[in-house]
């Protein structure tokens, strides 16, 4: 059996943790807030000091971090994962980044300590996480991705290998296309029907079975017009950097992405209205105060 590590216990790496721990597996882990580590050490984790002491300890490591600059920071920053030696080990990583930044870093990794790497992002959110029902979309060297499946699996309910190192993370960002996108239409639509007087929290039932209906239709609509934001599905900073992204490789390839570019500019929007931190759902806020 393999030895596991997991490195970034934020909003989606604990719960993926704690699906690990609870399907028997022994777990290592790090994370820079001591706070969320001591969370998972309740569960069965054991708590260790740096990122290289992980490394150290498993065989596959797993990771969920913010952007590429927490991702470069763990592999070559100090007591990081290339300062151990890695034959026989392998990387995958959750977070979302720059396909480019995946290739890169892989690339330096493997050179220096022989560790592989499968780039392994992933969508469902939060409420994904913790029922153990994401998509994960990957990239890197079949062999790998069979390796580490049946771990992969205790916390997702679909893997799927997409090609070389970087598919993964631009399966991803097709991914926030679509979600991103969808975001912005169902707030338009919510505010189309509350300003017009109808109940908007009926849209997903009156919708369910035809052409609009969507996973996000039943999930998002009762969120956006209740205000519930909390737990949060997922951030709109996270939202925004990954749209950044998708227009980033879109003028890098020629391809025209005039919808993921409006929705990009009011994820942007809402930053700055709402700042940082706001979730991903308060796009809908953007449309102004009830006229009902």
């Amino acid at each position: 059996m393999e030895t596991l590590g997991y490195i970034g216990l934020g909003l989606m790496g604990l719960p993926m943790t704690r699906r690990l721990l609870a399907a028997g597996h022994r777990v290592s882990a790090w994370n820079r807030s001591q706070a969320k580590l001591a969370e998972v050490v309740q569960s069965g984790a054991q708590a260790l000091n740096s990122p290289a002491e992980v490394a150290a300890s498993a065989s596959i490591i797993f990771m969920c971090l913010t952007d590429a600059k927490a991702v470069e920071a763990v592999v070559f920053g100090a007591d990081g994962l290339a300062s151990v030696a890695g034959e026989g080990k392998v990387v995958v990583d959750f977070s979302s980044i720059h396909p480019d930044a995946t290739r890169s870093i892989a690339e330096r990794l493997r050179a220096k300590s022989g560790m592989h790497w499968i780039d392994a992002p992933v969508s469902g959110g939060t409420k994904g996480a913790a029922e153990g029902t994401l998509a994960v979309m990957a990239g890197g060297d079949a062999a790998d991705i069979a390796r580490v499946t049946p771990y992969v699996l205790a916390m997702a309910r679909g893997f799927t290998h997409m090609g070389p190192t970087g598919a993964g993370q631009t399966t991803k960002l097709c991914n926030q296309v679509i979600v991103g996108c969808t975001m912005a239409v169902l707030a338009e639509a919510t505010r189309l029907a509350v300003n017009a007087g109808i109940d908007a929290r009926r849209l997903p039932e009156a919708l369910k079975g035809g052409f609009a209906d969507s996973i996000p239709l039943q999930l998002f609509v009762p969120r956006m017009v209740d205000a519930i934001h909390s737990p949060p599905l997922g951030g709109s900073a996270i939202m925004l950097k990954d749209l950044d992204t998708v227009l980033d490789v879109a003028q890098s390839n020629g391809t025209p992405v005039p919808m993921a570019g409006l929705a990009a500019q009011l994820f942007r929007m809402l930053q700055a209205t709402r700042g940082d931190d706001a979730e991903a759902l308060e796009i809908y806020k953007l449309s102004g105060v009830s006229k009902s």
